[in-house]
């Protein structure tokens, strides 16, 4: 039972804050689009549309861009942020909303799904808080 016990204590312990999900980088809203727009309407805030597919090498080459610390402090103050396959049927949707014709492809929209500003391909985390400030200059 000792042993039993020290274990569980073993557990817990190694499982404090390492085991914590980091909120370094950007964090990407868990929902649909709508929902996203519901949440930057409730925020007061535009919606940052990150759009992708699983076979894009630059939508994986971006992504590391978005682990950046000052990225993700940024972009997590200013903006719903939302990550959306292209290839599912939300994500063709917003291709054909927006005239998305490549990947990976950023958009900022307004709490009504009014695109404010649109980009496409690799940015670096620099140049990713530059594509931002365009509509939040903070």
């Amino acid at each position: 039972m000792k042993a039993l016990i020290a274990l569980v204590y073993l557990v817990v312990s190694l499982s404090g804050p390492s085991a914590d999900v980091s909120t370094k980088g950007i964090n990407f809203f868990e929902g649909n689009f709508r929902e996203a727009l519901a949440a930057a309407k409730k925020e007061k805030k535009p919606v940052f549309i990150y759009l992708h597919a699983t076979w894009c090498g630059q939508c994986k080459k971006l992504k590391k861009s978005f682990k950046d610390e000052a990225a993700g402090e940024y972009f997590n103050k200013n903006f719903i942020n939302i990550s959306v396959d292209g290839e599912t049927e939300e994500g063709a949707m917003l291709r054909s909303l927006y005239n998305v014709k490549e990947y990976p492809t950023l958009l900022i929209v307004d709490a009504n799904s009014k695109l404010q500003t649109k980009t496409t391909g690799y940015h670096t985390p620099y140049l990713l808080m530059n594509f931002g400030k365009r509509i939040v200059p903070n």
